[in-house]
């Protein structure tokens, strides 16, 4: 997603306390940041951090690492996960906000971090040939989350792009995942504790029906 420069983005993410400047320091301890031994869970392409700012909000007793590559990107979601705390009179204590390229994001979670879930939501789908290998859903991008997953972690991947999911249904298979949950509308499934983001309510009011899968890692 294409974002305006916003000057007050890196500024207001400075005084944040909850975002991270030198996550590469936090590798193997991500529960030292966040003072607990909760679960932890990953969103990569957090965007505009209404889906995983809901989940905090949900969940208390789950720590959230929400990835992006933009800080612009990243201080509009700031800006939500604070519209959403507000009523509560603090700011999240399990949430982490990361400026980092998924390329490299072993670089910043291991093993020792033991991820339980990780959330792809209606990343870009990169649809010509040449650029598929940017793809979140990528074969190379899912055997480095395997790294950091543990056994019996889970996928979740949400995406509007016939295209993408398709592909996105080999990626799977072919980096050693079992699928687990399938829909091609999501909307109209059994699902039932679906938090609809930006983009989903986006493309569902113009008739596009979302595609859902659920993934694990074999062991």
């Amino acid at each position: 997603m294409r974002i305006r420069k916003k000057k007050w983005a890196e500024p207001e993410l400075m005084q944040c306390s909850y975002y991270v400047t030198e996550p590469e320091t936090y590798r193997g301890r991500w529960r030292e940041f966040f003072g607990n031994d909760h679960p932890i869970e990953l969103e990569v392409g957090c965007g505009k951090c209404t889906f995983i700012a809901e989940k905090a909000m949900r969940n208390p007793d789950v720590n959230y690492i929400a990835v992006d590559i933009k800080n612009d990107m990243l201080g509009v979601g700031r800006r939500n996960i604070e519209r959403l705390f507000e009523p509560t009179g603090h700011s999240p204590t399990n949430i982490a906000l990361v400026r980092y390229n998924v390329e490299m994001l072993d670089r910043v979670i291991a093993e020792e971090d033991g991820v339980g879930r990780l959330y792809i939501n209606f990343c870009n789908p990169w649809p010509r040939l040449k650029h598929k290998k940017r793809r979140l859903t990528y074969p190379r991008k899912l055997l480095m989350y395997k790294a950091f997953l543990t056994p019996d972690a889970k996928i979740f991947f949400k995406t509007d792009d016939d295209g993408l999911f398709d592909d996105s249904l080999e990626y799977f298979r072919f980096a050693g995942y079992e699928i687990t949950y399938v829909t091609r509308d999501l909307h109209n499934s059994d699902i039932s504790d679906n938090i609809v983001t930006e983009h989903e309510k986006m493309f569902s009011d113009e008739g596009v029906p979302i595609k859902y899968l659920e993934a694990s890692p074999r062991t």
